[in-house]
């Protein structure tokens, strides 16, 4: 039995060159590398970050606060997932690519907070924390296949990465230091899910100062919970900055959806055909973004019946439908969050118009309810209204529909289970640790994202209901801008309507 440590066996599988001609060699005759045209100049989101700083810091006046970007997360042995930075991170700096793992973005409170706070100043210095780049002279450079620049690139200097994001930089060997002076004056607070040796150094300060943090959840007993939950609240009003980057990801995903239905053909002829819809939407998403803002659903026939299929390995008929719930993920690490439920053969028919039509009526009163100072859960509701009046009409309920919507029948959720809305903008489901009373429960205000996605999803095997409608699984999803005049759908570009779909099919199609 082997018993050597797991980390050394992997190191055991490759053959790297160790002599000391070797390493004398690799040191000697190295320029300048090329400098990567992105960090020569400041972020466009520069500013918007510096704002959003600004209005934390003003929530905690003379607490420190700390934003660790993360390290990647390991995918098998010793490869990794590609890195994507914590959220409030990303949300705060505007970085968005992977130059910054690791790197820890801390709010230093200023001398006079009080008076800097009345005069509205900001409260707080932001400085970066950053590894700088190695240097050719160490076995790092050839020999690290997680840090060294042969291996992953050069990483920023700290003057290139103090140009890109306008925040002072520092190394962050000094962190530590950093985070323990005035320990015990000073609260210390931190985005604690996001590094665990980040929070480990935070908790370990906090005990050597007397003032060890209880574990839990609870925003009014636990600093750092109030710390993630105010995080989230910042983001609840989208600025000019991300509701330009939303539209971006928007317009990208509209992009991606016609290239996904000009692929149709390919995937009715494939055995996985649904993998042919995923593949295609990734790939622009890939070219024209960082990625995807989400695992796609690409779900055909009854697939489309399950809320979160992922798997994406069934065929595509003619005749079914097919669910395509995708967003691509720009740069900024913005989404958008779309869904459309066409006809494979670019025809619906009767019954599975009936269905999408009325779920398009949904997504419509909805829609209407979007207004400045209605409540967030009044859009779900006027969604709900149509969706159990469609399904009395169609003999599906066992009661009425008033009886199904009152709180103690809710029998009309068996077809649709899950909320109508949710925020949307550097994730998916964004804003997740908000306050319930400035979520669910509260107010609409200019600024706002969210997306209004209502569906009817008929089992196939839900004896409940005649045959016609089993196996029919239908979603439409668009991405709502709040604001003064009203709600925008950001995302109207994408047809809605039966006859528009047909239309916007056949139109690919030639």
């Amino acid at each position: 039995m082997d018993d050597q440590p797991i980390t050394e066996r992997v190191a055991n599988r490759s053959i790297k060159p160790t002599s000391k001609a070797f390493r004398e060699f690799m040191t000697k005759d190295w320029g300048q590398a090329p400098v990567e045209p992105e960090l020569t100049r400041r972020l466009e989101g520069a500013g918007a970050a510096a704002a959003r700083r600004q209005a934390l810091g003003n929530v905690f006046p003379g607490d420190r606060l700390v934003f660790p970007a993360g390290k990647p997360k390991a995918r098998s042995n010793d490869t990794d997932y590609r890195f994507r930075p914590n959220t409030a991170f990303a949300h705060l700096t505007a970085l968005g690519l992977n130059h910054e793992a690791e790197a820890v973005l801390v709010l230093e409170p200023v001398e006079e907070t009080e008076a800097a706070l009345g005069a509205g100043q900001p409260t707080h210095e932001a400085v970066l924390y950053l590894s700088p780049p190695g240097t050719k002279d160490t076995a790092e450079f050839y020999a690290d296949a997680a840090r060294g620049e042969f291996w992953v690139g050069r990483r920023p200097s700290l003057d290139q990465m103090a140009t890109v994001t306008s925040i002072r930089t520092a190394h962050l060997d000094t962190l530590p230091d950093a985070l323990a002076k005035d320990a015990g004056m000073v609260q210390l607070r931190v985005i604690a899910h996001a590094e665990a040796q980040v929070t480990e150094l935070v908790q370990k300060i906090r005990a050597e100062a007397g003032c060890a943090v209880a574990p839990g959840d609870d925003p009014a007993t636990n600093p750092d919970a109030a710390l993630a939950e105010a995080a989230a609240e910042a983001r609840l009003i989208k600025d000019e900055y991300g509701i330009g980057q939303m539209k971006k990801a928007i317009a990208a995903t509209i992009k991606g959806f016609e290239e996904v239905v000009k692929a149709l053909p390919q995937a009715v002829a494939a055995e996985r055909g649904e993998r042919v819809i995923e593949a295609t939407f990734e790939a622009g998403a890939r070219i024209g973004g960082n990625g995807v803002g989400y695992e796609t659903i690409a779900a055909a026939g009854s697939h489309a019946t399950t809320l979160h299929w992922t798997d994406n390995t069934g065929p595509v008929r003619p005749g079914d439908l097919l669910l395509l719930d995708a967003g691509v993920e720009v740069d900024s690490l913005y989404t958008a969050d779309l869904t459309r439920t066409i006809p494979v053969s670019g025809r619906y028919s009767a019954t599975q118009r009936r269905v999408w039509q009325a779920v398009v009526e949904a997504a419509d009163a909805a829609f209407a309810a979007a207004v400045p100072g209605n409540l967030f859960r009044d859009v779900h509701e006027a969604a709900m209204q149509v969706i159990a009046e469609r399904l009395e009409e169609w003999g599906l309920l066992p009661v009425t529909a008033a009886e199904a919507l009152a709180a103690e029948g809710q029998q009309h959720r068996r077809w649709m289970v899950h909320g109508t809305s949710h925020h949307l903008g550097l994730d998916v489901h964004d804003c997740a640790q908000a306050r319930k009373e400035l979520y669910v429960d509260g107010r609409l205000e200019p600024g706002m994202i969210f997306t209004i996605e209502p569906g009817l999803y008929f089992k196939p095997e839900d004896l409940a209901i005649p045959a016609e409608y089993r196996g029919i699984g239908v979603r439409c999803e668009d991405d709502i801008l709040i604001t003064a005049a009203g709600p925008v759908n950001l995302s109207a570009a994408l047809p809605r309507s039966a006859d528009a779909i047909e239309a916007w099919i056949a139109q690919l199609a030639a």
